[in-house]
């Protein structure tokens, strides 16, 4: 599927910034399943970007406004074209117990998405839930996506109800949360079962996107409308199985990857610092049609 992706994102400060500085992580990913086919980001007021790639893979945009300015804005327009890819069956029927030896053997390559990280602390309610899904003579596809159903099932996706800082045992308890707090729980879970897993962010044509564009009534989709978040999981042999759990299925053509890292602070859109007031106020939109 072929998609025209834009981004636009608008600071307004209280009063006048006197500088800013920022990273950006808007550049969809260009990988086995989708290609990227152009992409431009230009900032008001505008001025000189530089472009690196992270640890993790992701594409940044550093750039830094050194005179006086009121607002900030950022449009990043992507086009996308994104294709299906089916996981190895193999590696989905390989017992749980076998993958753990599997992901042991590669420890220290899979470390980061192993190990707990700076947003995702393991806990013991965490710990309860993996020993639910991931008995060791289970099936390794089957019980990710129990986990994957069991979560939709069980959360209520509710905006407003967390923050960015909200902790998986919080949204646990209170069962409800967004897009985040999904694909954190899940990566949560899959730690503890020792399964490795990371953290995704990009967009969703969601029912509402696709019946707009197609000149009809839209219809309600639990998602998120400015970006969206889901899982990669590693199956042995080395491919990224990609999961959706806020939806309950799996993160297929209409999903465009951006970014992904061990949690939420690793793949940020947006982030940075600017002097001399605060902000008033933040609006972030998204529009993706498809061609």
């Amino acid at each position: 599927m072929l998609f025209r992706i834009t981004h636009r994102t608008r600071y307004r400060y209280a009063g006048t910034a006197s500088e800013s500085f920022m990273e950006a992580r808007l550049t969809p990913a260009h990988d086995e399943r989708q290609d990227l086919l152009s992409h431009k980001l230009v900032t008001f007021p505008p001025c000189n970007l530089h472009t690196y790639t992270d640890y993790f893979g992701n594409r940044v945009a550093t750039f830094s406004i050194v005179q006086r300015h009121e607002e900030l804005r950022l449009e990043s327009i992507s086009e996308v074209d994104t294709h299906p890819v089916e996981p190895p069956a193999v590696a989905l029927d390989v017992s749980v117990s076998e993958a753990r030896q599997i992901f042991r053997s590669e420890r220290i390559k899979l470390y980061e998405f192993l190990n707990p990280s700076p947003a995702l602390p393991l806990s013991a309610e965490v710990n309860l839930l993996a020993n639910r899904f991931f008995k060791p003579g289970d099936a390794l596809g089957a019980s990710l996506l129990r986990l994957n159903h069991w979560i939709k099932e069980t959360l209520r996706y509710e905006p407003g109800s967390t923050t960015v800082s909200t902790p998986v045992t919080t949204v646990l308890r209170q069962k409800s949360g967004v897009c985040q707090d999904f694909a954190q729980v899940m990566i949560a879970v899959l730690r503890s079962a020792e399964i490795p897993a990371r953290y995704v962010t990009g967009y969703i044509e969601t029912e509402s996107q696709r019946k707009a564009s197609e000149g009809q009534r839209p219809a309600k989709l639990v998602g998120a409308s400015e970006s969206h978040a889901w899982v990669e999981v590693y199956l042995p042999g080395g491919f990224w199985y990609a999961l959706d759990p806020t939806n309950d299925c799996v993160a297929a053509e209409r999903h465009v990857k951006v970014a992904c890292g061990r949690d939420y602070l690793d793949s940020t859109p947006t982030t940075g610092v600017f002097k001399g007031t605060h902000t008033e106020e933040l609006k972030v939109s998204v529009l993706m049609q498809r061609l």
